[in-house]
């Protein structure tokens, strides 16, 4: 009976998470390797592709059906979408797909829709590489944006192969991320340590006002905190006056829109993750400890490293953890404190889904920025003996 309570009381949260975040999730993520534009615009032109290869000659009855499917497509306002998806595949198809499907309706009633007309809008439009792009997104799912986000694409025969050399873009930004997070998780450590550490050797009255202090960034905005940044780091600003003064430098520094601001900016917002699960730990290690190795003989700094930081490994991985994940997904920070060459992959995330509307690349590159969260979980818990899991 108990437990039927406490599965009772469990069912909202249960049902709250499942409804407002697994569900949108998943579909989110189902994205990046559904098709339904092309299939539901050029239903026709499918069918008369189904048995073709792209090495053989492009199927007399193609011409007429395609011919129909645009008229359509046009009226229903699909064909849009369609265009917009295989003009990621063939350059500048879709302004095409649109003047062909208003030729096709302005056309005579005894019109012969054949190659021939298809080829006088564009040449493009009876070309094998365009048919085959279109059969390649017939449906119902493909690898396409997968393939995309992991800088890959299919030949004219079906074939995986490297995108070219000015497409491969995301390998790189994905490198970025981990590098940036990486960095401004380990400046969270070296700064969060000796403040925890702090936190827990001196009184209590004092370590409250010092936990306020840490706490203190969460009541302001994220945008806020950012933007202030920009003002403190600019040449002008107070960062670059006080070094000037002090004659540190003979001349500005350039802190702002490049990666040093990028990670002083991020390490401020993350470093409370990092002071809180630390402290959560450190508090707990008995001061004892370190007396009781001093009076066998260690020095401090081997007490430290050879007792005291292995019963705060578990806080640190925790704390690592967690910074490291919250970086990898960071978007308002280096977009205004960061350089063209700084932007994480968020930035690309955020860019498809308001910008262009490509919410299938916009849905590969975070299912692969999930996985590689997922995948880097796995290994400090392994590596933490488990104690990542039971921190986390």
């Amino acid at each position: 009976m108990l437990t039927l309570r406490r599965g009772a009381l469990l069912l909202p949260l249960t049902g709250f998470l499942l409804v407002f975040f697994v569900a949108p999730l998943l579909w989110l993520l189902s994205l990046a390797v559904r098709e339904a534009e092309v299939p539901r615009a050029l239903p026709r032109t499918l069918s008369a592709l189904q048995s073709w290869k792209p090495d053989q000659p492009l199927p007399p009855t193609l011409f007429p059906g395609f011919a129909q499917d645009l008229s359509e497509a046009r009226a229903a306002s699909t064909l849009a979408d369609a265009a917009r998806r295989l003009n990621y595949e063939v350059g500048g198809v879709r302004s095409t797909l649109m003047r062909a499907a208003r030729e096709v309706t302005s056309a005579p009633p005894d019109t012969v829709f054949g190659a021939d007309f298809f080829a006088a809008i564009d040449p493009q439009l009876t070309s094998t590489d365009f048919f085959a792009a279109v059969q390649r997104a017939r449906g119902p799912a493909s690898a396409y944006y997968l393939l995309a986000a992991l800088d890959l694409t299919r030949s004219a025969k079906g074939e995986i192969e490297r995108a070219t050399e000015s497409n491969r873009i995301y390998l790189d930004v994905l490198l970025r991320t981990l590098q940036i997070s990486a960095s401004v998780t380990l400046l969270c450590l070296l700064l969060g340590f000796p403040v925890a550490l702090l936190l827990t050797q001196v009184s209590e009255k004092v370590s409250d006002w010092l936990m306020v202090l840490v706490l203190l960034p969460f009541w302001t905005s994220l945008l806020v905190r950012t933007a202030a940044w920009v003002v403190v780091l600019q040449r002008e600003g107070m960062v670059n006056t006080l070094l000037l003064r002090l004659g540190v430098i003979a001349e500005p520094l350039t802190l702002i829109y490049n990666r040093t601001g990028v990670l002083i900016a991020m390490t401020h917002v993350l470093l409370p993750f990092m002071i809180l699960p630390l402290y959560s730990v450190l508090k707990g290690i008995p001061p004892h400890y370190m007396r009781a190795a001093a009076s066998l003989g260690a020095p401090p700094v081997t007490a430290f490293f050879r007792v005291y930081l292995p019963m705060a490994a578990p806080a640190i991985v925790a704390g690592s953890l967690m910074v490291f994940i919250l970086a990898m997904g960071y978007y308002i920070t280096p977009a205004l404190v960061g350089g063209g060459s700084d932007q994480m992959l968020s930035y690309f995330v955020a860019t498809y889904t308001t910008d262009t509307g490509n919410w299938g690349l916009a849905s590969a590159l975070g299912l692969m920025m999930l996985l590689t969260t997922f995948v880097l979980y796995g290994v400090a818990h392994k590596l933490s003996g488990g104690r990542a899991l039971a921190m986390g």
